[in-house]
């Protein structure tokens, strides 16, 4: 069974479980108690605090609504929410993972748009805003807004004489050699890359000013050969086994078996409450993602994150309401309190945000939360959905050495002009 069909089923699956959960009449939906009933697709909801503290927050002060997940497996998440768009699916708050997402769905006019909601906010105190801007039309807005830094293990990199502070990717490949120990069961990688083609591209267009959409990728090839290498000098877990096992960044640095992990903003919060719940956590630090060089300014890469209304809801007014509260002040406050990093800021959000316990006070984690520039993880346009999964099916054949880095690249270039334009 060929991988398009498995795919194909697995989202039909998935559909056929979200529509059951969601109810197929037209009208609005109650609760037992008389409560407004409003459905919200979102990941991972018991590993993932934020979803719980906007629900919570915002129940407490409207205690008419009643806010319901419908609950979808983070790697699941893209396909299945557009198989169950596509198939006329009511829930009313769509959680948009990211920005190529929300300009699939924006463009197929599956969202309600909210530019009017948009219009009220004080744009001065909002990051991540404008990528939602499709020709002055807005149709989904931010709550948080998320940018990449280092996550190091303090024990293993203080033992093995290792400053994260100002890595370059030369020092960070030779770190991680040096940090890679034992074998087997035992085994603990000098760091760890996820299977997302953004931990390369992403970076890589980041860091040099190269445009994923473009077609011209020469730009991937220093950061290719430094996630090849790490993987040939077993410094890190192969990409094929970190695929076909499933394996979690989450588990793979709380427990202790990599010892640096390039990573979003998102963890900090899991780390806190892994923390706060008792349960086993390395010393961990923060530090700037590695850079091509030592000029002393930080680039990395981000995307916000949104919730945005179907255009199919039974409850949008409702739903509007919600996703206006999550995106101000209130919704601010409620996520900065666990972790997360909101996309409304002001000062008094920042420092309940480093006053939180166990939060790391040195250095590097101050700089690491000043990045100099952060770049949108993928520009905003009508081929972005498009390019983005050839963008990913060559970095799989690149990560797995089907392909070599220079053919991989470019294939990527031939495809995205030859099928995209």
């Amino acid at each position: 069974m060929n991988r398009t069909l498995l795919k194909t089923l697995a989202a039909t699956a998935g559909l056929a479980l979200a529509l059951a959960g969601c109810g197929g009449d037209d009208k609005p939906a109650a609760s037992a108690g008389g409560k407004t009933v409003v459905k919200m697709a979102l990941w991972n909801y018991a590993s993932t605090p934020e979803f719980k503290a906007l629900i919570d927050g915002y129940e407490a002060e409207n205690t008419s609504v009643d806010i319901q997940p419908v609950d979808i497996l983070a790697d699941d998440y893209s396909d299945k929410l557009t198989t169950m768009l596509a198939g006329g699916d009511s829930t009313d708050i769509l959680t948009m993972k990211n920005v190529t997402d929300y300009a699939r769905y924006a463009n197929r006019g599956q969202l309600l748009p909210l530019t009017d909601e948009a219009g009220k906010l004080d744009k001065a105190k909002y990051s991540g805003l404008t990528d939602f801007d499709l020709k002055g039309e807005y149709f989904a807005l931010p709550y948080r807004q998320d940018f990449w830094l280092l996550y190091y293990n303090k024990t293993m990199l203080k033992a093995a004489g290792v400053d994260p502070s100002k890595l370059t990717w030369a020092d960070y490949s030779a770190a991680a050699k040096k940090l890679t120990k034992g074998s087997g069961g035992s085994k603990v990688y000098g760091t760890y890359h996820h299977t997302w083609r953004s931990v390369v591209q992403a970076i890589a267009a980041a860091q040099t000013g190269g445009d994923l959409l473009s077609g011209d990728y020469g730009f991937l090839k220093d950061q290719y050969n430094v996630a090849v290498d790490l993987q040939k000098a077993d410094a890190s877990m192969p990409w094929a086994t970190a695929s076909s096992q499933k394996i979690s960044y989450r588990t793979m640095f709380s427990t202790s078996k990599t010892a640096m992990m390039p990573m979003g903003t998102w963890y900090i919060a899991g780390l806190l409450q892994d923390k706060k719940d008792g349960k086993p956590t390395p010393d961990w630090g923060i530090a700037p993602l590695p850079q091509v060089d030592q000029s002393g300014k930080v680039t990395t890469f981000g995307s916000p994150t949104a919730f945005a209304v179907n255009k199919k809801s039974k409850n949008a007014d409702a739903a509007k309401q919600f996703v206006s509260w999550a995106s101000g002040p209130k919704g601010a406050a409620a996520i900065s309190k666990i972790g997360v990093v909101p996309s409304y800021s002001d000062d008094a959000i920042l420092s309940s945000y480093f006053a939180l316990a166990g939060m790391p006070q040195d250095e590097p984690a101050k700089k690491a939360f000043k990045p100099d520039t952060v770049k949108l993880e993928m520009p905003v346009s009508e081929n972005s959905s498009d390019i983005d999964a050839i963008l990913t099916e060559e970095h799989e054949l690149v990560m797995v050495g089907e392909k070599s880095v220079d053919q991989g690249i470019a294939e990527m270039g031939k495809r995205v002009k030859s099928e995209v334009g």
